[in-house]
This record gives structure tokens, C-alpha cells and sequence, in this order.
């Protein structure tokens, strides 16, 4: 029992605030609580992955476009003003002509994002010129990930904004 006692003290140690960080770990563990207490302790942790979830603050800036040779540049601006650090954030975006017509279909990572954090981030659209494009959709959200896990629903809860002439919507 004392090696025991030893062995968790010494990974507790070295893992430092990993342990403080991770919901599952204290609730995986087999109990010897009441059952009634037992029942109790799921619907806390929902409720805490619920609240992580409403305190997602995203606002995502299509701020200016640049022309490449045989590519657009977009500059994306992210500002997270919610506690959520994104380690996977996946955008599914269609690309529309002026015509309103799908010119390109891209998958772009913007993760990692810090949270409380505005950052800036650049993606070239391949084979296209600025002045050909109509707008910008994002279509889907692929991955929605933060240190708490998968984000349900990441498309309705982020809020999208266009600086340039090219709209970028939902």
C-alpha cells in the first residue's frame, strides 16, 4: 500500500497541472460512494462541459485579401475571447465566383488558438484571383476541439465578419 501510496504521490508530481486539467480523471475511477451520489456525479460533469461550451466566444474576421501569383491570400483574424484553447478547429469553406458560382472548396486548419487571444492567421486560396471572388461560406465545422474535448455545434456558436469587399458567411 505504501508503494502504492509512493508511486501515485511521484506521478502526481511529475505530471504537475495535466491532472487538474483532465475532467475524466477523477470521475473514470471505480467508487465505493452511495449509489445515489454515484448518479450525481455525471450530470456535474455535463454541466461543466456545458458551461465550457457556452463560453465559447469566437469571432472569426475575413480581414483583407491579397493577390498571389495564381493564388488569393486571405488573412484571417481570430479573436477568442472565451477560455477555450482550440487544439483542432477545422473549416470546410466553398469559395463562390461573383457569379455565385462554387469556384474552389478548401479544408483549412486554424488551430492551435490561445485563449483570450486574437491572432492572425494566413491561407492562400490556390488557382484563383481575389478580384474573381464573390464570397466566401463556411460550409461545415469538421473538428471543434478544445482542452476539454469535442465542441458540439462549433458553426452556430462562432460568429463570422468581413473587412473586405468579399463577404464571409454561414
Amino acid at each position: 500500500m505504501r508503494l502504492a501510496a509512493a508511486l501515485f504521490a511521484t506521478l502526481l508530481l511529475l505530471s504537475g497541472s495535466a491532472l487538474a486539467q483532465t475532467d475524466d480523471s477523477t470521475t473514470s475511477a471505480p467508487s465505493t460512494e452511495s449509489a445515489a451520489s454515484a448518479e450525481t456525479a455525471p450530470a456535474a460533469d455535463e454541466t461543466s462541459d456545458a458551461d465550457a461550451a457556452s463560453d465559447l466566444d469566437l469571432t472569426v474576421e475575413l480581414n483583407k485579401l491579397e493577390p498571389q501569383q495564381n493564388a488569393c491570400r486571405t488573412y484571417v483574424l481570430f479573436q477568442n475571447k472565451g477560455e477555450s484553447a482550440f487544439s483542432s478547429l477545422k473549416f470546410d469553406i466553398v469559395a463562390f465566383d461573383k457569379d455565385g458560382i462554387v469556384a474552389k472548396r478548401l479544408a483549412v486548419e486554424a488551430a492551435p488558438l490561445s485563449a483570450a487571444k486574437t491572432q492572425l492567421k494566413v491561407f492562400d486560396i490556390a488557382e484563383i484571383s481575389c478580384d474573381k471572388l464573390g464570397k466566401l461560406l463556411l460550409n461545415d465545422i469538421t473538428a471543434c476541439k478544445d482542452q476539454n474535448g469535442d465542441i458540439e455545434d462549433c458553426v452556430s456558436k462562432i460568429t463570422l465578419t468581413s473587412k473586405s469587399d468579399v463577404p464571409f458567411e454561414k
